[in-house]
């Protein structure tokens, strides 16, 4: 199975750990990560998995990113929106596009703690939605 992993650079000493552990993940599950594509932020996703999921050789994408409570509900904003668009693209594209972005209402705090179990279970996710999808297509 060929997959894409699309990770947000913003907040990048937790995404670039996530990205390490979801390409570890993959190589276990023995799924083959044929491509990674780095956006600025979460919100700058839906385009890059748009144009992925057009792709023959992408049969799923993995999102990892971490959105982090600032001042405002900023956080709150881009994490409902990037999930919505996230799951009208797997929903269109008929392929499994798993949610590995945390937030929101996070602190840095828990954004670490969250890094390894949210990185694995999005790959774990992305795997087991195609292997349901694979039996209900039969």
């Amino acid at each position: 199975m060929n997959i894409a992993i699309v990770v947000a650079e913003f907040n990048s000493e937790i995404t670039s750990k996530m990205l390490d552990l979801a390409i570890e993940k993959a190589s276990v599950l023995k799924l083959n990560v044929k491509y990674t594509a780095k956006v600025p932020g979460v919100f700058d996703m839906p385009l890059i998995i748009d144009t992925l999921l057009q792709r023959k050789d992408i049969d799923a994408v993995v999102t990892l990113g971490a959105v982090i409570q600032g001042q405002t509900k900023h956080d709150e904003l881009i994490s409902h929106v990037t999930a919505k668009a996230i799951a009208d693209l797997s929903i269109k594209h008929q392929k499994p596009v798993t949610l590995g972005i945390t937030g929101p209402g996070m602190s840095d705090r828990q954004a670490h703690q969250r890094i390894r179990p949210v990185a694995e279970r999005a790959v774990e996710a992305v795997k087991k939605l195609s292997e349901e999808l694979e039996k209900i297509r039969k």
